[in-house]
């Protein structure tokens, strides 16, 4: 088990696109082994805030940083997997390959993969259920086994943070409890994770809650954060018990 250090910090934080502020006032200070779920409607602010961690969007002010450097500085710890990840569905890409492309951050360009590399490749497929279809064209598969060979892809990274925007999206009960599974066994061995989710119950087993509502209307433990009336605030409804 490794020693807690700081892996994400932020002061102030403001993030959003171009002048317009979608959330401010964020301030972060995440260790290793924690897990983070953001929770809020479309528009609430959940994929801006981990596209910025990400280094995918300028932060709008205040100060950021993960694992002691600029968002996006560090490409072979980081690892994000967006909403609607991008893959060409003109090319024959199987799933086998689309999991392989995570590992080309620590490939770069013009080294060829090795049986490291495949063997964590089929490991991660292994893990997510994806092997089932290894060989199966990209553009043939479901939304559920698309989403597995992209959570595959992203594990393949092997990193120290994982930044999951709606990871169980598309996935049946099973393919939920699975990734749940494979969340408490990368936080066991160090890894940082930051989870952006619809699903209250996504964060009974996190570290800390933010209930976004582009502004933070809670920021705790979940049985502080997900009080009724912070629920209710977030999303106009409170939640069953």
């Amino acid at each position: 088990m490794h020693t807690p250090a700081c892996t994400i910090k932020s002061e102030s934080l403001a993030v959003g696109y171009g002048r317009h502020t979608i959330v401010g006032d964020l301030n972060l200070h995440l260790m290793t082994g924690d897990l983070v779920a953001l929770i809020g409607t479309n528009g609430s602010g959940k994929s801006t805030l981990l596209k910025t961690l990400a280094g995918m969007q300028t932060a709008l002010a205040g100060s950021v940083s993960v694992l002691d450097a600029a968002p996006g500085a560090s490409p072979k710890r980081v690892a994000y997997l967006p909403q609607h990840p991008v893959s060409s569905h003109t090319l024959p890409l199987r799933a086998r390959d689309v999991v392989a492309m995570g590992r080309y951050a620590h490939l770069g360009l013009f080294k060829r993969a090795g049986a490291t590399d495949r063997k964590i490749v089929e490991r991660t497929m292994h893990r997510t259920g994806a092997a089932e279809f290894a060989d199966k064209p990209l553009r043939e598969m479901s939304g559920g086994q698309q989403q597995r060979t992209h959570l595959a892809q992203v594990l393949a990274r092997d990193a120290e943070v994982l930044l999951l925007d709606e990871p169980t999206a598309g996935l049946d009960i099973a393919g939920k409890a699975a990734v749940a599974d494979i969340i408490a066994a990368e936080r066991a061995r160090g890894v940082t994770v930051v989870l952006a989710t619809h699903d209250l119950a996504d964060a009974t087993s996190a570290t800390a809650v933010m209930l976004l509502a582009q502004r933070v209307v809670a920021f705790g433990p979940p049985a502080q954060a997900l009080s009724d009336d912070n629920v209710r605030e977030c999303f106009g409804f409170t939640q069953p018990h």
